[in-house]
């Protein structure tokens, strides 16, 4: 469902990620893990048609991002580091636009509007401008707009960042229910949260795949993983 084939994006001299190459099935949870500065972010943007590559391919339910794109784009909902960008919008503004950009009829977007602000706990800031949301509540507007199209696949950079304990544990229920008729990849510092809803880590360090495999192969449990990152991702320099 999601495939990334010898994926490279270079800036001048300087190398954000060379070859990478991975392919997620449909159904299945990933956590993509890695230092700050691996190439996380930038694998993601490459995913979605953010960034145009240096070389190689993505591909999402067998769409060529860069040759179909609006094909794949109906397949993902991404959710950016740092959430949404309209912060002069409010909520409630922020997903008629979406929607109207993506298509859906009133009756569908009213229908999704509704599933997406109980399911990301919104009904309470849903007038306000999302400037002046905490950065938890701008999470969660990101995770809505990325969720209002029902898309097969969801591409989550850091969804749970600046949340609070409870907050966190809605956001993990939420993805353990997605996770039954969606493909999710998604990048956490949170290792805990690995352990508890995703089937699989791909691992990246200085924009090479180190690791891929199940999360059981880290270890029994979040200090084991955290070990075991550690030694990934750690030159001997």
């Amino acid at each position: 469902m999601i495939e990334a084939v010898g994926l490279s994006k270079y800036y001048g001299q300087f190398v954000a990620i060379e070859d990478v190459s991975f392919s997620v099935p449909g159904g299945q949870v990933a956590a993509f893990l890695g230092p700050n500065g691996a190439g996380k972010s930038t694998t993601m943007k490459l995913l979605t048609g953010y960034l145009a590559p240096s070389d190689g391919r993505a591909r999402i339910g067998g769409h060529d991002v860069a040759d179909e794109r609006l094909e794949a784009s109906r397949m993902i909902g991404y959710m950016p580091e740092g959430g949404p960008l309209y912060y002069e919008m409010t909520p409630q503004g922020l997903l008629n636009y979406t929607g109207a950009a993506r298509g859906l009829s009133k009756e569908e977007l009213a229908e999704r509007t509704e599933f997406v602000v109980a399911k990301c706990s919104l009904s309470s800031v849903f007038g306000k401008a999302i400037g002046k949301l905490s950065r938890g509540y701008k999470q969660r507007v990101g995770m809505a707009q990325a969720l209002l199209h029902d898309p097969d696949v969801l591409i989550l950079d850091e969804p749970t960042s600046g949340l609070d304990p409870n907050q966190v544990a809605q956001v993990r229920e939420l993805i353990q229910g997605l996770s039954e008729n969606k493909t999710i990849l998604l990048s956490t510092h949170i290792l805990r949260e690995v352990q508890a809803v995703c089937d699989r880590v791909i691992l990246i360090n200085s924009g090479r795949i180190v690791f891929d495999g199940p999360v059981d192969d880290l270890g029994d449990g979040a200090d084991q993983i955290e070990t075991e990152f550690r030694n990934l991702t750690t030159s001997d320099d």
